[in-house]
């Protein structure tokens, strides 16, 4: 008897993608077909439950991926749906063209902005995007953050730049963010939107978002005071960046 293994495309589009037969699960690579994208869907669900419990996600606003090691897929979140509510069923696996491969939900609008970092960023594994309230400030008076301190430039890079407006979910968005991010650092600021962090695990993604916004925070608390911010010395900066670069070829390897 054959049975036939389907998934949710937009509103009840069902499009046939396996075969079962006598009710066994298919295999794709030597492995179970079912429990291939489990780790990484569960990585995500912690991730959202992890930053909601954090405050830095709010209902629905933003999204979380992870790379899918070894495939041109990665694991995101839904589209409109409430991280206090998530689960593993409910994150959606898609390929870099953003076509679903396992997803009973419809994907996060900005599939296509993070395809594009996946695709661009070889040593990217996973990434955030939210609309932390600091970061964002200066993402309303398009301010990037320099070089302030050792620790931003060794896990976020020389600095914070601003990527340009675009609508969230269009291919606008999706371009401007792949033209800006060949510069090798794990955070960015979308203009009159919210922010991109990169890592090479997802912990340390949590890690790089959390500094960004003490980043944000203190920088804008700087600026208030009127009085010259000071940067840290080059040569460090430069120092400092060479190790994240170090890191980011090790995890380039890992795909």
């Amino acid at each position: 008897m054959l049975e036939t293994l389907r998934y949710a495309q937009g509103d009840n589009n069902l499009d046939t993608v396996k075969i079962v037969e006598d009710n066994q699960p298919t295999v794709k690579n030597g492995k179970d077909f079912m429990s291939d994208f489990t780790h990484y869907k569960q990585e995500v669900v912690n991730t959202c439950h992890t930053l909601l419990e954090r405050g830095y996600l709010k209902a629905t606003e933003g999204n979380i991926s992870t790379r899918v090691k070894g495939e041109n897929a990665f694991a995101i979140t839904p589209s409109s749906y409430d991280y206090a509510k998530m689960k593993v069923d409910d994150i959606c696996i898609l390929d870099y063209e953003t076509k679903p491969i396992e997803s009973k939900m419809k994907p996060s609008i900005e599939s296509g902005m993070h395809a594009g970092a996946y695709q661009t960023r070889a040593d990217v594994h996973a990434i955030i995007h939210t609309h932390q309230p600091y970061a964002s400030a200066l993402a309303l008076i398009k301010m990037p953050i320099p070089a302030l301190f050792d620790e931003q430039v060794r896990f976020l890079g020389r600095g914070v730049d601003i990527i340009p407006y675009a609508p969230s979910g269009t291919s606008f968005l999706k371009n401007a963010v792949k033209s800006k991010i060949n510069n090798g650092n794990n955070a960015y600021i979308l203009q009159n939107h919210g922010v991109l962090v990169f890592g090479g695990t997802i912990e340390q993604a949590i890690h790089n978002m959390a500094l960004l916004e003490k980043c944000a925070l203190t920088y804008l608390l700087a600026l208030l005071t009127e009085k010259k911010i000071s940067k840290i010395p080059f040569p460090i900066r430069e120092i400092m960046f060479a190790k994240l670069r170090e890191d980011e070829k090790k995890f380039s390897e890992l795909n």
